[in-house]
């Protein structure tokens, strides 16, 4: 285990942990306190291993978008209106019945507050999707698409999703290039690929950037990238992997973003 990974697991037990070492350190001084520590880390971990057991991945997948959902608007010190817009968007694109989408405003209520931890809900994902690379990457960019919802992503924004990262084991390398995707998404979203009249270059760049490949790059490797993230963002896989089956319709709608940009770029190649 590495010292990031290290210092993480320390942070997420530090209750345990703490409590712990002072009970040691009254009754047995120095090494009661390295005892009462190793004591308690151990007892919490066994604690949440008996929460983990009661979920499953589309349920923590589930509690875990919403409340993070909410860490991140309200990581600037105010929620805005286009945020919880965009929370409300996704509770309807869902198509969430009255008794889900009440949890998931609870979540995203539940995930706004000072004291609200992100290993609440990020430790119980972490283990359950731990081998799971395209479900931690989907849950990712849910939470980027929240971040971008009021412009780009602020500095506090950022820091919140670099310890959803961390917590998911996924590298700064990855991030950075999952923040780039996901920025020409929003820009070739916005600069509307259907629409008539729009600048064909600018669309043209965006489409390159959603495929995450330079304008130079040769046909084999367009068609591998378009490939790989259509096979990572497949509603059918990511459900099977832990995605919430009420998420399909945003795993499909990544999958026509993704053959949008394809289309955009073999038309103006002229393929």
């Amino acid at each position: 285990m590495d010292m990031q990974r290290l210092g993480q697991r320390a942070f997420e037990y530090r209750t345990g942990i703490v409590i712990g070492g002072l009970l040691g350190l009254f009754s047995g001084g120095i090494i009661g306190l390295l005892f009462g520590a190793a004591v308690g880390y151990g007892l919490q971990n066994a604690f949440s291993g008996f929460k983990l057991a009661a979920l499953n991945p589309q349920q923590a997948f589930f509690e875990a978008t919403f409340a993070v959902m909410g860490k991140i608007a309200k990581a600037d010190g105010r929620v805005s209106e286009t945020e919880i817009q965009f929370a409300r968007d996704v509770m309807a694109r869902m198509n969430l019945g009255e008794a889900q989408r009440q949890r998931a405003i609870e979540l995203f209520t539940r995930g706004k507050q000072a004291d609200f931890e992100l290993a609440e809900v990020m430790v119980p994902l972490a283990r359950l999707i731990r081998q799971r690379s395209t479900v931690k990457q989907m849950f990712i960019e849910i939470q980027l698409q929240a971040a971008f919802a009021d412009g780009d992503v602020s500095s506090a924004e950022l820091a919140v999703i670099q310890s959803l990262c961390a917590s998911l084991e996924i590298s700064f390398r990855e991030l950075e290039q999952i923040i780039l995707r996901c920025r020409a998404e929003q820009a070739f979203h916005q600069h509307g690929y259907q629409q008539p009249g729009e600048d064909p270059a600018q669309l043209l760049a965006d489409a390159y950037g959603v495929l995450g490949v330079e304008r130079d790059a040769g046909e084999a490797e367009v068609k591998k990238a378009y490939r790989k993230l259509m096979n990572q963002h497949h509603p059918d896989k990511l459900i099977a992997k832990g995605l919430p089956p009420e998420m399909m319709q945003l795993a499909k709608e990544k999958t026509q973003e993704i053959q949008a940009a394809y289309d955009r770029i073999r038309k103006a190649r002229g393929r």
